[in-house]
């Protein structure tokens, strides 16, 4: 479980990234679950979108995504989103330590 802290860490690393998994029409098909385990196995830190023709919101497709990979749901905002997966073998993204409110 992330704390306030790390959670205000990870939205500022994720500024800066690319937003990489967009979910469709099609809404969370395996592809996408697929590109999504895929790019947290190499990034950790993973930016979405939710297209206008998508059936899920955005806060649905963090949230149903994140338990498919094992992942936690950062932040929900429009319709992006952003899930953090530590890499257990190779980790790119040290957390701050400390306690969140």
């Amino acid at each position: 479980m992330l704390t306030s802290k790390q959670r205000a860490q990870l939205r500022g690393l994720a500024a800066g990234e690319d937003t990489i998994l967009h979910v469709g029409k099609a809404g969370l098909g395996e592809n996408v679950v697929t590109q999504a385990r895929e790019a947290l196995a190499a990034r950790e830190l993973v930016k979405g979108r939710v297209l206008d023709n998508s059936p899920l919101s955005a806060r649905e497709a963090c949230d149903q995504l994140a338990a498919l990979c094992q992942a936690e749901g950062v932040q929900v905002i429009g319709s992006k989103f952003i899930l953090y997966k530590k890499n257990e073998k190779a980790p790119k993204i040290v957390l701050i330590q400390g306690r969140g409110r």
